[in-house]
């Protein structure tokens, strides 16, 4: 399938909505330098783009049913170029956010609704395999983001990560256009009664009880998570007074250990099963923000953001197995449902955890966030072995 020209497109506007997901968590410091706010206020550019990234996730998947999902794609990615010009520009925090936002509106629509597209036009037997390659663009986007958007920022100014998006954007939107006016596939003009009532099907779903756990324990995830190691970039620039170039470079070792992660998820799965990832995913995770605050050493942080992301997939990969067959009959839908979950609850994250710093400095905030995962963790298990 890679050489379908369809999906390089579709790949690198995966892997450049991966990069615009972290981009921040190595441009924080210096966002909240340059307009003289805290790292917490700043944290507000985070939580704008992931709260629409989440809340906007709804939409895109009825639509891309019923317009096609090329030309759904190029809608979000035009958003995105929009979005992007202006955060280039952007002179100050509240119109940064505001952008972000927007950003965040376009970037929910590229994902799911590709990973829709390979469903149509790939068999059962190919199906893994490919969306085991999509997913590491998203991924290699997660780790180049961050060291991209710190070098950048060092060596030039931060803005200019954003005209690198907006080209790129532009060109796979143009790209989409003309790959959508030729395709013709039957299979995407087809509506059914529960294409057209999306909204029924979310009713049934958060009326299903084993789907709220669900739900909920992703929110959660998103919230502890994604919404601490947002601010992670922050502590390394306030305790360690490196630049940015080597902060991102510490970062992107959260995805890299994602990636490791998807080499060596069968033989994983079969020693430990879907309980035993999820109980090492969160003694790494409660470790990794337990420890974190004590570490001094660049090495060790890089090693440390590297297991965080292995462990990380380990807990987050069995929620997404389990959100795939939680509403077999709406499976889109119970997907789009899951993704909004997740952002949302790190919209959220970001939100109390920048609240939580000004109170408990970084050393508590994060030591509330191990106990919270360690706690979640353990839950989730017990959960999971009621339901089998």
């Amino acid at each position: 399938m890679f050489s379908d020209r369809r999906y390089q497109l579709l790949a690198i506007a995966a892997f450049l909505s991966g990069a615009n997901l972290r981009v921040f968590d190595s441009l924080l410091p210096n966002i909240a330098s340059e307009f003289g706010v805290s790292a917490a206020a700043a944290g507000s550019v985070v939580a704008s783009f992931t709260l629409a990234y989440g809340l906007f996730q709804v939409i895109y998947g009825p639509l891309g049913d019923q317009i096609g999902r090329l030309k759904t794609i190029a809608i979000a990615t035009s958003i995105c170029v929009i979005g992007s010009v202006g955060s280039a520009v952007v002179g100050d925090l509240n119109h940064l956010t505001i952008l972000r936002f927007l950003t965040g509106v376009g970037a929910a629509g590229i994902i799911p609704v590709s990973l829709a597209w390979i469903g149509d036009h790939s068999t059962y037997e190919q199906r893994q395999a490919s969306l085991g390659n999509f997913i590491s663009f998203i991924l290699m986007g997660q780790i180049i983001g961050p060291s991209l958007g710190g070098a950048l920022a060092q060596l030039w100014d931060w803005h200019i990560i954003f005209y690198c998006f907006s080209l790129a954007f532009f060109a796979i939107t143009i790209g989409l256009i003309l790959s959508a006016s030729k395709e013709h596939n039957s299979s995407e003009s087809r509506i059914n009664r529960q294409i057209i009532s999306p909204f029924y099907n979310y009713r049934l779903i958060v009326s299903d009880s084993w789907c709220r756990i669900i739900l909920l324990v992703v929110f959660i995830e998103g919230a502890l998570f994604y919404g601490s190691f947002a601010f992670v970039g922050s502590w390394i620039e306030n305790h360690m007074r490196i630049g940015y170039l080597v902060i991102g470079m510490l970062l992107s070792g959260f995805g890299l250990g994602g990636v490791i992660y998807t080499f060596n998820v069968r033989g994983l799965l079969k020693h430990f099963g879907e309980r035993g990832l999820v109980m090492g995913g969160t003694i790494i995770l409660t470790c990794f923000f337990g420890l974190l605050t004590t570490l001094d050493n660049t090495v060790l942080i890089a090693l440390s953001c590297t297991v965080s992301g292995f462990g990380f997939y380990m807990l987050h990969n069995t929620l997404q197995t389990k959100a795939s067959e939680m509403f077999p009959s709406a499976r889109g839908t119970a997907i789009s449902a899951f993704a909004m979950c997740l952002f949302s609850g790190q919209a959220v994250g970001t939100i109390v955890f920048g609240g939580m710093l000004s109170k408990l400095g970084y050393a508590g905030s994060f030591y509330c966030v191990a106990i919270g995962l360690l706690v979640l963790g353990i839950v989730f298990q017990a959960e999971l072995r009621k339901h089998r």
